[in-house]
């Protein structure tokens, strides 16, 4: 059984975090219901210089996918 790790208080803020200018939710609006967000790791994003790239590969990977499914016999998920 592992040991519960004794909760530390959260530090206090230091000077030079300035949020006095900021706004809530500024770019929330920009995703909608339909949108995923997806976190990629920094080598991958070397490669993806733009969220058009990634989905431009996504697609391509995705038909790939499904040919290969429906020359199996599988269906493809979705």
């Amino acid at each position: 059984m592992r040991r519960a790790r004794p909760r530390r208080e959260p530090k206090e803020m230091l000077p030079e975090y300035d949020f006095s200018g900021g706004v809530r939710g500024k770019y929330a609006g920009r995703f909608t219901t339909d949108t995923i967000m997806v976190v990629l790791d920094p080598d991958v994003a070397e490669v993806f210089p733009d969220p058009k790239s990634v989905n431009g590969a996504l697609r391509a990977l995705s038909h790939i996918v499904r040919d290969r499914a429906s020359k199996s016999g599988r269906r493809a998920r979705r």
